[in-house]
């Protein structure tokens, strides 16, 4: 499995970003997924997941300002982020949603947010 995430960027504060992550093989339907976070020097965090019949989870951080979506056709899941603040500020990856062994992680994609 590989995992293409794009549609990071820099952003004011306030701005919105809808980021995309397209996976390769036959595992993305039968699979819940997440959107993990990593800022330099800090643990990767899970940030929103969806399970494959569609129920959404997230954290504190984000509930109300992102939201999670999959489409199993494109094998695509996305992330819709909105309201954002320079704390949003990290390297964006998705995966596997847990408690599932992840997958190799992919590059990620950069989300800047400034003040």
């Amino acid at each position: 499995v590989q995992l293409q995430a794009s549609g990071g960027g820099l952003v004011q504060a306030g701005g919105s970003l809808r980021l995309s992550c397209v996976v390769s093989g036959s595992m993305f339907s039968i699979n819940g997924m997440g959107w993990f976070r990593q800022a330099p020097g800090k643990r990767r965090e899970l940030v929103a997941d969806i399970t494959v019949s569609g129920t959404t989870n997230y954290a504190d951080s984000v509930k109300g300002r992102f939201t999670i979506s999959r489409d199993n056709a494109k094998k695509t899941l996305y992330l819709q982020m909105t309201g954002l603040k320079p704390e949003d500020t990290s390297v964006y990856y998705c995966n596997r949603a847990p408690p599932y062994a992840y997958w190799d992680w992919g590059q990620g994609t950069q989300v800047t947010v400034s003040s």
